[in-house]
């Protein structure tokens, strides 16, 4: 029992991890869905453009991805705004692992990441 106290003592003496070190992509691939007719689309833009997917217009600010590992998780800053009313729906980043994590709300369309482009 005395190793189990000792080897608990020692983890909780190392310092916590830091936060992932990230590389920065040129660009992002996102797919989309269409809830009202079941069209699935993806959309590949450069970091600070903008794209239209029916009313929305998608701004892609920066994509990320793990320093040293391009085909690992992506992480999207997007803001989605509706024509509508200039409205913005969703603004902050989007994690390819966990599209539930931080999602647009909206009744027609669902966006989600796939990766970051790297060429």
């Amino acid at each position: 029992m005395k190793w189990f106290s000792t080897a608990v003592s020692a983890m909780l003496a190392l310092p916590a991890t830091g936060q992932e070190q990230t590389s920065v992509a040129p660009g992002v691939v996102l797919r989309g869905l269409d809830r009202y007719n079941g069209d699935v689309f993806d959309i590949e833009m450069p970091s600070g453009t903008s794209a239209r997917v029916g009313r929305l217009t998608i701004t892609l600010t920066e994509c990320r991805y793990p320093a040293g590992n391009p085909s690992g998780d992506a992480y999207a800053g997007l803001q989605i705004t509706e024509d509508a009313d200039d409205n913005v729906l969703f603004s902050g980043w989007m994690v390819a692992s966990s599209p539930a994590l931080s999602a647009l709300e909206h009744p027609r369309y669902d966006i989600w990441v796939m990766r970051c482009t790297t060429s």
